[in-house]
């Protein structure tokens, strides 16, 4: 189990209300908008396409490259640029993942750098590793990478990939590596309370969830509370 206590309206601050699926439509956005503000949770992250949104009282995320970060790094700027000009205030960009396998972090730095200019430094940059395709010692260094690029986070996983989403052990690495300069985004598989406290316990300061109820409710509204909400 893990080991620290975190109350719903903890967690909720800290989550970012998700919908990616292609088959998404404006309605389902506006619904997950909707439920975003009765969570409470910090931000909604939807594609660049449902962009602009309205979301009074969260922040609007969106992604970029996504989900398999094989874009040319000049559309993934455009891409990115566009989405803050139609009121995104955080980017998710997916960086190239064979490009990190092959070791080439100068392409992988080039990757980052191109949408980090295109954005300027105010929107939020966080950068998609697909921890679950790397080794550790490429995990250490695309956060490294990250970091020399400007990012503001670093982030596990698109949840779309088949080797799978966010580790606690692939967490806890990455938040080893940029020992808080940078924000620690789990997203990817994190669909129950105890998840998203594993995560956090490893040193996550942000989620990525499709799950939010769930998750938030499986939590109590005190620290005191020794059982979930009912």
């Amino acid at each position: 189990m893990p080991d620290t206590a975190h109350t719903r309206a903890q967690v909720a601050a800290m989550i970012d209300h998700t919908l990616l699926k292609p088959e998404a439509s404006a309605a389902d956005v506006r619904a997950l908008v909707d439920e975003a503000v009765e969570l409470g949770v910090y931000a909604v992250c939807v594609s660049p396409s449902m962009l602009p949104l309205r979301a009074e009282g969260v922040t609007v995320a969106t992604v970029v490259g996504f989900p398999s970060g094989k874009h040319h790094s000049l559309v993934k700027g455009a891409e990115a640029r566009l989405a803050v000009e139609q009121g995104a205030r955080e980017v998710d960009m997916v960086i190239d993942i064979g490009a990190a396998v092959a070791g080439d972090w100068n392409a992988v730095l080039a990757d980052i750098l191109t949408v980090r200019e295109a954005i300027g430094f105010d929107p939020a940059l966080k950068v998609i590793i697909e921890s679950a395709v790397l080794s550790d010692d490429a995990i250490v260094e695309a956060c490294r990478t990250a970091e020399r690029a400007g990012a503001d986070f670093v982030k596990t996983s698109t949840g779309f990939h088949p080797a799978g989403g966010a580790s606690a052990h692939a967490v806890r690495l990455m938040a080893e590596t940029v020992g808080g300069r940078l924000g620690v985004k789990a997203s990817g598989g994190i669909r129950t309370a105890e998840a998203a406290l594993e995560m956090i316990d490893a040193g996550a300061t942000r989620l990525g969830l499709s799950s939010s109820r769930a998750v938030l409710d499986g939590l109590p509204d005190r620290v005191d509370e020794r059982s979930p909400r009912q």
